[in-house]
């Protein structure tokens, strides 16, 4: 148990060590959601003509509404890019190193879900300080309540990079796979717009962005900063966390997945 404790911490310490040496990495993955926020939230806003936002029936700003889902997008844009340097270090070989080291594969590949999904939150979290600094603040049960639901979307989209990562074996495919996954996820989700604007628009768009896992993971963020808690969105999110890391997990297997390739 200690051996496995003392092999979480390394690897965390690891990965806080390389996002310190990327300082660039916190100023981009602020600067997507802080345009959206900044610039876009003005024109969504009259375009849409949200007034009364459900489930909370409040007169609220269009930003407000949106804030979930940005913080939601840092956690996506973050979780696929761990997984980048998880494809880069398997080139370079040294997730070979650490995938040999005598702790469990499960356990290894856990506890870097975990350190990449720590920044994350950090990150989410960084952007939500500059919106209160903005104007857009929410009551402290909420920024409480946000830390466990943001902790586990953030699990869940590590995991789905993490997955992809294991099926990708170059550096450059991964890129293109980061696009295709990403921006479909995005904007076929809840995250700037609610389920009831698209179902207005097309029943069948709404269908599709209801079985999107990440926007059950924008609704989870979104009711926690509200100091609620959203039961179905949280089943659906450690449903899809189970499955991704189940997939990721197999794509590791050196006696199936692409690690076997690797040598």
């Amino acid at each position: 148990m200690r051996a496995a404790f003392v092999a979480l911490v390394a690897i965390l310490w690891r990965e806080g060590l390389r996002f310190l040496g990327q300082r660039g990495r916190l100023v981009a993955a602020l600067v997507r959601p802080l345009v959206w926020l900044f610039i876009f939230a003005a024109g969504f806003r009259a375009a849409l003509g949200l007034s009364i936002i459900p489930p909370y029936q409040t007169y609220v700003l269009y930003e407000v509404y949106i804030v979930p889902g940005l913080c939601g997008m840092i956690l996506l844009f973050n979780g696929m890019q761990s997984s980048l340097s998880l494809v880069y270090d398997r080139e370079m070989g040294s997730m070979r190193l650490l995938l040999t080291s005598p702790r469990p594969r499960w356990w290894l590949l856990t506890s870097k879900l975990i350190a990449g999904s720590c920044i994350s939150v950090l990150q989410a979290y960084a952007f939500l300080a500059i919106a209160a600094l903005y104007g857009i603040r929410m009551e402290w049960i909420g920024y409480l309540a946000a830390l466990p639901a943001m902790f586990v979307a953030a699990l869940m989209l590590g995991a789905l990079g993490l997955m992809l990562s294991s099926f990708v074996r170059q550096l450059e495919n991964f890129a293109g796979v980061m696009n295709f996954v990403i921006f479909p996820m995005f904007f076929l989700s809840s995250a700037l717009y609610p389920l009831w604007k698209m179902a207005e628009a097309s029943p069948f768009l709404r269908d599709v962005c209801a079985a999107n896992p990440f926007t059950h993971a924008v609704e989870l963020i979104r009711f926690a900063l509200y100091g609620q808690w959203n039961l179905p969105a949280l089943g659906w999110v450690l449903v899809a966390l189970a499955v991704f890391g189940a997939a990721a997990l197999w794509g590791y297997d050196p006696a199936r997945g692409t690690m076997r390739h690797k040598g």
